[in-house]
């Protein structure tokens, strides 16, 4: 794992040292004798989403653990689960449906932790579009993030709501910035994608229309991802991050006003922006963070009914056990 890992790491060095030095994520202050590991991260450390894992290394939950963290940017969700399953690091994040697909693939991963009880992705339209319903988004322009990315299929699964196709709507792969950029200049009447999205719209003035896919497709918030090898032959380390993972996660779900003010200490890139990431970090605790009985746990029901539901799309070929999936061993054993 460490030949592999230092492969991973020497192309990502450069980004990662930058990311450390403008967003203030030092990793040298772990007391010694910390074991040392590397979680993937789908997308740049800088996004709001992942504000639970910055709140846990700047607060020094990981330190206080025993870990030494350092977070390496790849090419989105499924590029983690890849490089988790090749051995290349020891955790990572992406959704919680992302080893429904990459099982397919017999990419052994499985989620080990779901930050929320509800869909990362929302259904973001300018108000002046009046799309108040599936039906209205007949011969729309809508992006989303790629056509690799689940905002593609919960996009898909709302047209079905109103009995329509990828053809009856123009769906955009716009990538990280196109997606909210086509919708504030009027080139897109809306987007399906995560909240910082819908808020960088309406920071520019045009009023908006938030609500959750969940409503019509069982997506799924962001999940810590594992191998099968690391669960089997370090759980102990899974279970430490996951313990300080959670800690940073339920503060942020409780108190999202003093978690923005934290974030932003931490983040010099969101200074003068506190009331954007308040209002974001706010929407994710009400909308996204919620409705999870036990935090962390994976709902045995919404993992099955997701599957059905890529079934139907032939997104995927074969249903595979839910037990290959994700486990709530670790999120169990947490001491909530």
């Amino acid at each position: 794992m460490i030949q592999n890992l230092k492969r991973l790491q020497r192309g990502a060095a450069i980004a990662l040292l930058t990311t450390f030095a403008t967003m203030g994520l030092g990793t040298s202050n772990a007391s010694a004798g910390a074991t040392e590991m590397t979680y993937l991260l789908p997308a740049p450390a800088g996004v709001i989403a992942f504000a639970p894992l910055m709140l846990a290394q700047n607060k020094g939950y990981y330190e206080d653990e025993g870990l030494k963290v350092n977070f390496v940017t790849v090419k989105g969700g499924a590029d983690v689960g890849k490089q988790l399953g090749a051995g290349n690091a020891e955790l990572g994040g992406a959704l919680g449906d992302t080893p429904i697909i990459l099982r397919q693939n017999d990419i052994p991963v499985k989620g080990v932790a779901l930050l929320g009880g509800g869909a990362l992705h929302q259904m973001m339209m300018r108000k002046d579009a009046n799309i108040n319903a599936p039906a209205d988004l007949k011969d729309k322009s809508i992006t989303v993030m790629s056509y690799q990315d689940t905002s593609f299929y919960a996009t898909l699964a709302v047209l079905a709501q109103a009995g329509l196709t990828r053809a009856d709507a123009d769906i955009q792969a716009a990538g990280p910035v196109g997606i909210w950029q086509l919708v504030a200049s009027g080139k897109a009447q809306g987007m399906i994608g995560a909240p910082e999205n819908g808020a960088m719209v309406e920071a520019e003035g045009i009023p908006m229309t938030w609500q959750s896919t969940g409503e019509y497709f069982p997506g799924m918030a962001q999940a810590v991802l594992a191998s099968e090898e690391m669960i089997a032959k370090n759980p102990a380390l899974v279970q430490k991050f996951v313990n300080a993972t959670l800690k940073a996660f339920k503060e942020v779900r409780d108190n999202p006003t003093q978690a923005a003010k934290e974030y932003v200490s931490f983040m010099p890139s969101y200074k003068g922006r506190e009331a954007f990431v308040e209002k974001v970090l706010t929407y994710y605790a009400n909308n996204v963070y919620a409705d999870q009985e036990t935090v962390g746990r994976f709902d045995p029901q919404r993992v099955s009914s997701l599957q059905d539901f890529y079934l139907d799309q032939e997104i995927i070929r074969n249903r595979i056990d839910l037990n290959n999936l994700f486990t709530n061993e670790f999120v169990q054993n947490a001491g909530q």
